[in-house]
């Protein structure tokens, strides 16, 4: 008897708890991203500025404490990936909430370097890594259980809600930035105002985990221990060797990393990449980001559907496709000082909705890839590793590149050069995965 045939749709009741409790530890995690990429510029005046440092170098280093907080996601979606396979995805993930809420109202109030001198830049890192272990074991345990609870063909909308939510807080972390720069003057955005969007992170955490608390145990990691507990079960649980497993998030990374580095450039390096290379005021380019973020918002869900609709691969081609034709083209219509405004903010949405097409898809395209004793592990890994390489490092690639070269093009090179690579992996997807069920 095959597993598809053994498949038990879960409640509609806890399938929709399933998707609210997985989306809310997402909003909270890329919020906290958006908002520090939103205050980078104000984050290295406080943190990372010197005597005899300039702007430019101060703003490196704050890139370079955001790509190390990168660089141990992949260390917490090994950790928490291994707990949530073992003990189940409810309990890891409510460790990883805590975790993840307390590192970011700490930076809210972290002393800055006037007051605590070199200690000051020491402890945002620590804090930074703290977030990145966090941040690494919220994404594998979110995709699997709100896809493992979806419904049979809906895995696509479902999983679109996890990047749905990491949308609305990216939006919602340039939104709160854009309002604070409107009604504080720059003085008192620059003293204290900046903390203020991190301290909002601890009532969301205790809405998020008071949801997480209610949540049951998904349907596939349930059916697996029960198969493993009684050997004469008719469920087969798929033991993937290790060289299996490493080849699947190998083959993840590269479906991946055009999202990875394309997301990343167009909705969260954007604002200084505007100010510290074209001029633009913190404000527009706020604003710019703002706009960005909604268009990726917008096309997130559709995706999703259409993904469930016609497979993953076309879906997210499409996507891969057209920002390595167009990241050129909309970096050129924000770099001539003749563009309208409605023509940047146009282009600037487009370039997120396009991000959006590889984003809606992803999460269960990922999911699809493991069986559930090594899903959470795998696509935590997957999604972690690309996001160390081409997402958390971006802003200081395309920050040192710009300023070594003088090319203000380098963000569309980067981008046009990952998502080449990702249009052969996506190729390799398979057409029917997506009206299959999951592998025990």
């Amino acid at each position: 008897m095959s597993n598809s045939t053994l498949v038990k749709q879960p409640p509609a009741k806890q399938a929709r708890r399933a998707l609210v409790a997985g989306s809310v530890g997402n909003f909270i995690e890329w919020y906290e991203f958006g908002i520090y990429g939103s205050f980078a510029t104000i984050i290295s005046a406080n943190f990372f500025t010197t005597a005899g440092a300039t702007d430019f170098e101060a703003l490196i280093k704050t890139y370079a404490s955001f790509a190390i907080a990168f660089f141990f996601r992949p260390v917490g979606a090994w950790i928490f990936g291994r707990i949530g396979d073992r003990i189940g995805r409810r309990p890891t993930l409510i460790i990883v909430l805590l975790l993840m809420t307390g590192a970011t109202t700490l930076i809210g109030v972290l002393p800055n370097y006037a007051t605590l001198g070199i200690m000051a830049p020491i402890l945002l890192t620590l804090v930074r890594i703290l977030q990145g272990l966090s941040a690494g074991g919220e994404f594998g345990g979110a995709v699997s259980l709100m896809t493992e609870f979806a419904p049979t063909g809906k895995r696509g909308i479902y999983g679109a809600w996890q990047s749905f939510t990491v949308a609305l807080g990216l939006l919602a972390g340039a939104g709160v930035a854009a309002l604070l720069s409107s009604a504080m003057s720059a003085k008192d955005l620059s003293d204290w105002g900046w903390r203020l969007p991190f301290l909002f992170a601890l009532p969301l955490g205790l809405v998020a985990l008071y949801l997480r608390l209610k949540l049951e145990e998904t349907p596939n990691f349930q059916r697996t221990v029960a198969a493993e507990r009684n050997p004469g079960s008719a469920v087969v649980v798929v033991h993937p060797s290790k060289a299996e497993t490493a080849k699947a998030i190998l083959l993840g990374i590269g479906r991946l990393m055009g999202w990875s580095a394309a997301g990343y450039t167009f909705l969260v390096v954007l604002p200084s990449y505007l100010q510290t290379s074209l001029n633009a005021t913190f404000q527009a380019a706020l604003i710019a980001t703002v706009l960005a973020n909604a268009g990726f918002a917008a096309s997130i869900i559709p995706s999703g559907m259409l993904s469930d609709r016609w497979g993953r691969r076309p879906v997210m081609l499409a996507g891969a496709v057209l920002i390595a034709v167009l990241a050129l083209p909309l970096l050129k219509v924000l770099q001539d000082p003749t563009s309208s405004p409605w023509l940047m903010g146009a282009g600037v949405f487009l370039a997120g909705a396009i991000v959006g097409m590889l984003a809606g898809p992803g999460p269960a395209m990922l999911s699809e890839m493991f069986p559930t004793t090594v899903r959470y592990t795998g696509l935590g890994l997957a999604y972690s590793l690309s996001n160390a390489v081409f997402s958390g490092s971006a802003g200081l690639i395309i920050t040192g590149l710009i300023a070594s070269t003088g090319n203000k093009d380098i963000p569309a090179y980067y981008v046009m050069a990952t998502c080449v690579v990702s249009v052969f992996a996506l190729a390799t997807l398979r057409g029917s995965a997506h009206k299959k069920a999951l592998r025990d």
